[in-house]
């Protein structure tokens, strides 16, 4: 029995896998407010016409997760440029911003240039507007959006400007084509979701006392939609939306996860109020 115990750990060296036995590092994870949006017509979200002459006032979330000395900034929000902004509730959709992810960082004493990555759910502009300020972190996406933003991204509605100096060759960039561990010992994952856009994440954070925490992405945009599996008329794959909402859920089901619906109001709540950490 003990030799397969060593022949189990040595193995596991091997290919990369991490032992059981192995301590992890510490992993905090904070809510950041990155915006606000107006959804002043509601349907958008919804390809079978769900939500006729409804509005809703939805959250842009950004999400900050400390492992060890590293941190990873998951999402970027809207443009900093928005900060200030009067809400337009004339258009069918109009965003502001209150406070930008530097601001935030200021007051979480977090100097941005030790942001060692970032982690992009897709490539909208709502999700991605900041990610310029932070050139030294090593950019994660899933592949299918580094390709559409580096080959054909008028077709997708994407905009490669946040994302030039990645692009240009002046920043590091990981494409993620499965799961990804993100520091190697199972406490962050980006989930590949795709159906949104192509190459789609989520995030699950693992957390010491709250347990597993599962970011949403645009998988869903507030709680109504993800209850009926509703799929926005913008998503680029109807069968593999359905598909990761299914996966999703069951992760969340199986995980006894905390579910965070990043455009959610009421899912803010879920986490300590900032500037407190979850643990």
């Amino acid at each position: 029995m003990r030799k397969l115990l060593v022949g189990l750990v040595a193995s596991a060296a091997i290919w990369g896998g991490t032992p059981a036995i192995a301590q992890k590092a510490e992993v905090q994870l904070w809510r950041l407010d990155c915006g606000t949006v107006a959804a002043n017509d509601l349907n958008a979200f919804s390809d079978t016409q769900a939500y006729p002459e409804q509005s809703k006032r939805l959250t842009s979330s950004c999400y900050l997760i400390r492992h060890g000395s590293d941190y990873l900034l998951w999402d970027t929000g809207l443009p900093s440029a928005m900060k200030g902004k009067p809400l337009d509730d004339s258009q069918a959709m109009d965003a502001t911003v209150t406070l930008t992810i530097k601001e935030q960082l200021v007051q979480l004493k977090i100097d941005p240039a030790r942001i060692t990555h970032v982690g992009l759910s897709h490539y909208h502009f709502d999700h991605s507007g900041q990610l310029a300020e932070f050139p030294g972190a090593t950019l994660i996406v899933g592949k299918g959006d580094w390709t559409v933003l580096t080959t054909d991204p008028a077709s997708y509605g994407a905009n490669p400007a946040p994302f030039a100096h990645w692009i240009s060759g002046g920043g590091k960039v990981e494409q993620a084509t499965t799961d990804k561990d993100v520091f190697g010992d199972g406490s962050v994952t980006m989930l590949r979701l795709p159906g949104h856009t192509p190459g789609h994440s989520g995030l699950l954070v693992r957390l010491k006392e709250k347990g597993p925490v599962l970011l949403s992405g645009d998988l869903a945009h507030f709680s109504e939609n993800y209850a009926s599996n509703g799929v926005p008329t913008f998503n680029v794959n109807r069968a593999e939306s359905l598909a990761s909402l299914d996966r999703f859920k069951k992760l969340a089901d199986n995980l006894k996860a905390t579910v965070i619906i990043q455009h959610e109001p009421a899912d803010v709540g879920k986490l300590p109020a900032f500037p407190q950490a979850a643990e």
